[in-house]
């Protein structure tokens, strides 16, 4: 990358976006839209993207401007003709730039943003999703109250020392939110470095 370059790159996307496809892949569509929220670096989106046919399109966004131009630029240099230019989207926001996907994908943000971030997601994704659509999640979650190691209780001591308003959430307080908003029971898969996919349905 050179002084110029906007692209941003975190080590974590890298060490996880396999791992995640592995578990994501299987359960897209062959063609309709997902819609990333909070795609940061960019990094899962255009990975997805590449491993995808032409007829899946990605929609990527994040609320913050230089995360939006990273993106763009990781689809420009990867010469992906399937990813959309990224939007504005503030999860937490009555109304989302998107009426419509077929599969929604958030990775690693519930536990860096306020729970109103939550709320919104789930209650976003309900309104654009169609029966059977996908919520998929990723990330480190409490599960039944506890956390599930060590490092996973250390990690939401430092997230709420920067934030109260942030730490790990628990899995089954996310799954009960989903059911208010007419999403079935979840599916997690544990994964590397003890985090969990989690996966709804629309009812």
């Amino acid at each position: 990358m050179t002084a110029n370059d906007v692209r941003r790159s975190a080590p974590a996307a890298l060490r996880n976006r396999y791992p995640i496809w592995s578990v994501l892949g299987p359960e897209l569509p062959p063609s309709g839209m997902v819609l990333e929220i909070a795609s940061g670096t960019g990094e899962h989106c255009t990975y997805f993207a590449s491993k995808s046919r032409s007829d899946l399109i990605f929609q990527p966004s994040d609320p913050d401007p230089t995360a939006r131009d990273s993106v763009d630029a990781w689809t420009r240099e990867l010469e992906l003709q399937n990813v959309r230019a990224a939007l504005a989207l503030d999860a937490s926001s009555e109304a989302w730039p998107i009426t419509h996907a077929d599969v929604v994908v958030c990775i690693n943000m519930i536990h860096i943003s306020p729970w109103t971030a939550t709320v919104g997601l789930i209650r976003g994704a309900a309104r654009i999703l169609p029966p059977i659509g996908l919520l998929y999640l990723y990330g480190p979650y409490r599960r039944g109250g506890l956390h599930t190691a060590p490092s996973n209780a250390a990690f939401d001591a430092d997230l709420k020392s920067r934030n109260p308003a942030w730490g790990v959430r628990d899995a089954e307080a996310v799954a009960a939110l989903a059911a208010e908003h007419g999403f079935g029971p979840s599916t997690i898969i544990d994964m590397p470095a003890n985090n969990l996919s989690v996966l709804f349905r629309r009812s």
